[in-house]
């Protein structure tokens, strides 16, 4: 009807073809050999079939409309294209069985191709990976590539694929038993969505239809139907009344379609005997439409049922008929003005016939095609919409352009979009349920990639969207949170006077600094004293001041680490450590060589003296410097970040540079102390009257137990116990040289002052 509205329009624009009149000849196609033989009769008379003759009156054939079925209308193009006879077929394109180009063929939908991208692209957007699949036949090599490399490559598995085969009356039995077989196969799937590839989808009808036949109970509720390439909706008279309602929700796509103006007018008021009352194929299709019978003329016998031409075609369900404008139609109408365009442009340019059109239709859509003969078009997603009624309504719920890539599909609005009766959201489609985030996937084994087993983020490591295939780690400065769905920012750490750790530190320094500053007012207020001169009145304050500063740079590892205090804090410490070794060294060994300068006829006692301390300190200190100044000329300390220690925090630190050097400022400071501890330690069995050897082996002792226990401790930990492991050494060892050295002093000088004199000085063990 489509074809004959055309017509009718372009012979009442008189602007279109003046003086030339359309005429339409419509033949059933048969299929197989039948094709090539309707095909010759539209080369012939209307009355006699006499190929390549003109006999009577013969109209001039313009362009042949092709049929939906593209193997048929391939099989015509063999004919038509010797005669250069142009066809226009609304139907997929065919296969081409090596063929570069059929000539004067036009295809008035988008390639099978474009379709099956769309079909990818549905299934991408709303992320339905797990799909089955029913089809005739073999659905042809593009739909093969569809479901066997698209569908895999894209992250999507087939659950089944089932091929649809034609029942026979011979095997009713065997074809009602597969369709059983096959009906139980799509309802009991996990799968909800599943792609048709059937001509007319008339045996998912068939399968559809099994619940009212009473063969299966189980209802098929849940699924969404997608409809493979330019599929549409036709019922045999004996479906005419089949419910439709099964359909609902279901997708399909159509090349871009609108309604034309008059149409449906068209159709409700046309008297369509009018004009051709011997029109077979009408009667036929009248007839099996509304149920009745045209009478014979001959036959004067009047029986129920008998049409009178004058039905109605809006009463009729549309599943049978639409009173719209379809997509197929509106690709018909289309192409009867293309060819119209086509004999226009040949009237009035006088030039050969151009495979290249390009019009605007008479409701303002550009028509256009290829030079390869394509017409240019988009697709429409449409929805269909079905009622007890049995009529349909299809909703544009989204579009695909001509030109779009892969995952430009145009979703309209998903609201719009119906599903399934009572289904209140878009159905899930997948093997298994999505794995939230804080987990990834895990293929079960012996099942398709898209079947996985859900298992949590290993530690330290997260995924912040569903469905993930791995966890990925936090970048550097941030942790996972306690869901391991996000990170978040470490915090910022170091050893700080403000922390609880911080405080005790500062207030065990500032107790013991303050210690010292009493321990060298005392001996400064009693330098004259015999016990104050007896010890090396200025070693003892070259000690103290060195113990004053001991204490005052273990304030530096609790500040934030900076370039300053970075280069100061390590080599500070060392030198600072280094005077006062040496001062006990210097000590130790001026009492061993002062008791040995009292033997009759040594020559020790041209040794001791004010310089020989001096020296020792001097020495001492001055290799340590040595080492500290190769160690800032070559690998100096830096402020540094350590994000891998602490999970949830970021350690400022300093960066020492070279650990090696390191370790050789903390080995000679060791060889000092050593050398002190050995000298003392020999020393200890002298005369003890003001004889100090007793307390420096015993404050060597400690120093030397608090620094070889430092090395075992401060590898073992990190970040700033690390800092605070040397803190707590520098304090306690300078404490061991401070409370072993002078508190016994302190302790005469103040509470037996009694024992403050020369006697006491001169005075031999045992007298």
């Amino acid at each position: 009807f489509c074809m004959i509205f055309a017509v009718q329009k372009i012979n009442e624009d008189l602007q279109l073809l003046p003086n030339i009149t359309l005429g339409f000849r419509i033949y059933d196609t048969y299929g197989g050999e039948n094709t090539y033989h309707a095909t010759m009769e539209l080369l012939s008379n209307q009355n006699l079939f006499i190929p390549n003759y003109k006999c009577g009156l013969l109209n001039d054939l313009v362009s042949v409309v092709g049929t939906l079925d593209p193997a048929i209308s391939f099989d015509m193009a063999d004919i038509l294209s010797i005669y250069k006879v142009p066809q226009f077929l609304y139907g997929p394109p065919p296969s081409m069985h090596g063929k570069t180009e059929i000539p004067f063929y036009y295809h008035m939908v988008p390639d099978e191709e474009f379709h099956f991208r769309g079909i990818l692209q549905l299934l991408l957007h709303f992320k339905w990976t797990w799909v089955g699949i029913l089809v005739k036949g073999y659905g042809g090599a593009k739909f093969e590539q569809l479901i066997f490399s698209w569908l895999s490559l894209h992250g999507i598995c087939i659950a089944f694929l089932e091929q649809l085969r034609t029942i026979y009356i011979n095997n009713v039995d065997d074809g009602l038993k597969w369709l059983v077989e096959t009906f139980h196969c799509f309802t009991n799937s996990k799968a909800n969505v599943v792609i048709i590839n059937d001509k007319y989808v008339l045996h998912l009808r068939w399968l559809l239809y099994l619940p009212e036949m009473e063969m299966v109970s189980i209802e098929p509720k849940g699924k969404v139907w997608i409809i493979a390439s330019q599929m549409i909706l036709a019922s045999f008279f004996y479906q005419k009344s089949w419910d439709i309602q099964v359909l609902h929700g279901a997708l399909s796509f159509a090349a871009y379609s609108n309604e034309i103006e008059g149409f449906q007018h068209f159709l409700q008021t046309r008297n369509h005997f009018s004009f051709f009352p011997q029109d077979g194929f009408l009667k036929d299709v009248w007839e099996h439409a509304f149920g009745c019978e045209f009478l014979d003329q001959c036959a004067n016998v009047k029986t129920e049922g008998v049409c009178t031409g004058k039905e109605k075609l809006e009463s009729l369900p549309g599943s049978f008929f639409e009173m719209k404008m379809t997509s197929p139609s509106y690709s018909i109408y289309n192409a009867v003005y293309a060819a119209a365009h086509a004999l226009h442009a040949i009237q009035v340019t006088q030039q050969p016939y151009k495979r290249k059109i390009a019009f605007n239709n008479n409701i303002g859509n550009k028509i256009s095609f290829h030079e390869n003969g394509e017409f240019v078009t988009g697709l429409d997603i449409e929805n269909w919409v079905t009622f007890p009624n049995q009529s349909i309504h299809r909703v544009k719920v989204g579009k695909l352009d001509p030109w779009a890539i892969l995952k430009d599909i145009e979703i309209m609005q998903e609201g719009n979009i119906t599903m399934m009766e009572l289904t209140e959201k878009l159905p899930i489609s997948t093997c298994t349920e999505s794995c939230l985030p804080g987990y990834f996937k895990r293929k079960q084994e012996g099942k398709p990639f898209c079947c996985y087993d859900c298992q949590p983020c290993p530690k330290e490591k997260m995924s912040s969207q569903k469905d993930m295939d791995d966890c990925s780690k936090c970048p550097d400065g941030q942790y996972t949170n306690k869901n391991q769905d996000s990170c978040l920012p470490k915090r910022i750490s170091f050893l700080s006077f403000e922390e609880p750790m911080g405080i005790c530190l500062v207030i065990l320094a500032m107790f013991f600094f303050l210690c010292t500053v009493v321990v060298m007012a005392t001996f400064l207020k009693y330098h004259h004293t015999p016990i104050v001169k007896a010890n090396n009145r200025n070693l003892s304050y070259v000690l103290l001041t060195s113990l004053l500063l001991c204490f005052l740079c273990s304030l530096q590892f609790l500040v934030a680490p900076g370039d300053i205090i970075c280069l100061l804090r390590q080599i500070s410490f060392g030198i600072i450590f280094s005077v006062a070794v040496s001062s006990v060294l210097a000590k130790t060994i001026i009492v061993v060589l002062a008791f040995m300068a009292t033997k009759p006829g040594s020559r020790v006692k041209n040794w001791v003296g004010r310089g020989l301390g001096t020296s020792i300190v001097l020495s001492g200190s001055l290799i340590q410097t040595g080492i500290c100044a190769v160690w800032l000329f070559t690998f100096s300390p830096f402020p540094d970040i350590d994000t891998h220690s602490e999970i949830e925090e970021i350690i400022l630190q300093c960066n020492e540079g070279s650990s090696t050097m390191f370790y050789c400022v903390l080995g000679y400071m060791g060889f000092l102390a050593s050398a002190s501890f050995t000298v003392a330690f020999f020393s200890r069995n002298l005369p003890s009257s003001f004889n100090e050897a007793k307390c420096l082996t015993f404050s060597m002792l400690i120093f030397c137990s608090v620094w070889i226990s430092f090395v075992p401790s401060y590898l073992s930990t990190k970040g700033k116990y690390m800092v605070a492991v040397e803190v707590f050494s520098i304090l306690t060892s300078s404490a061991g040289l401070l409370v072993c050295i002078y508190f016994p002093k302190c302790y005469i000088i103040i509470c037996r002052p009694e024992l403050n004199n020369r006697e006491q000085l001169i005075k031999r063990k045992g007298s």
